[in-house]
């Protein structure tokens, strides 16, 4: 068992990259993923998992067929599986995702030049 503490900001120094979520944890069959986004994401779902994202820096937009909401530094949303949605943020923001292992960043979205590889632990 390590003991090792995780600091965030020491894990955002590492990569520069945006909508490259990268991995810092695993809990059971979960992943915790430190990504830094900016600008449009494509609209995707997940059809068989949540989508969790905090947010660390920032603000973010998610975007849904039928609206949006809007995540402040310290909040977080779930997105339902199977909902589609796109985040969107108009300046940098750093962001704790959490979902199980093996998800696609880009869901149902498997072919674009935003689907990010997989399982990369920093």
């Amino acid at each position: 068992m390590s003991k090792k503490v995780i600091n965030f900001a020491e894990k955002f120094s590492l990569f520069n990259e945006h909508w490259s979520p990268k991995v810092i944890a695993e809990m059971n069959d979960y992943q915790f993923k430190l990504v830094k986004v900016q600008g449009d994401f494509v609209f995707h779902d997940h059809p068989d998992t949540d989508e969790t994202f905090i947010v660390l820096e920032g603000t973010l937009r998610i975007d849904f067929n039928d609206g949006q909401v809007t995540l402040n530094e310290g909040e977080m949303y779930v997105v339902p599986k199977g909902v589609k949605h796109k985040p969107y943020a108009e300046s940098e923001v750093k962001m704790l995702l959490i979902e199980p292992k093996g998800v696609i960043n880009t869901g149902d979205e498997r072919e674009t030049s935003q689907t990010a590889q997989g399982d990369v632990w920093i």
